[in-house]
């Protein structure tokens, strides 16, 4: 059974990777805009796709519990740090790649301004 976990602090704009208390990476990510905000709380990552790497979402897409939503690479990392999105978290592509070896369906993701640095 895999117990990594994904916390996402909106404030820092930072994606943290644990297994349970164990910090295993972190990595800049790019949030949603003030008028299409990233959505807080307890999500799951329901579905995982490699992509080809020519459309926005970069080369792989995470999705989690909230419809529509996920964790996806950019064809754009320039936009990495910023609140840029129209929801989705955003990370580079070598960056989500390592982070989607990681994971497994039904890992839990965490999303909050500060969310608890550990496995909740």
């Amino acid at each position: 059974m895999n117990s990594n976990s994904i916390h996402i602090s909106l404030s820092e704009r930072i994606l943290y990777l644990f297994s349970g208390a164990a910090l295993l990476n972190s990595w800049p990510v790019a949030i949603g805009k003030a008028e299409t905000p990233t959505p807080s709380g307890r999500f799951i990552v329901n579905n995982k796709s490699i992509l080809d790497g020519r459309q926005i979402y970069g080369t792989r897409w995470i999705g989690i519990s909230k419809p529509l939503y996920g964790i996806h690479g950019t064809n754009n990392p320039n936009c990495i740090g910023k609140a840029v999105s129209k929801g989705c978290i955003r990370m580079r592509n070598a960056d989500v790649e390592s982070l989607f070896g990681q994971i497994t369906i039904g890992t839990p993701v965490y999303i909050a301004a500060n969310p608890p640095l550990r496995q909740a």
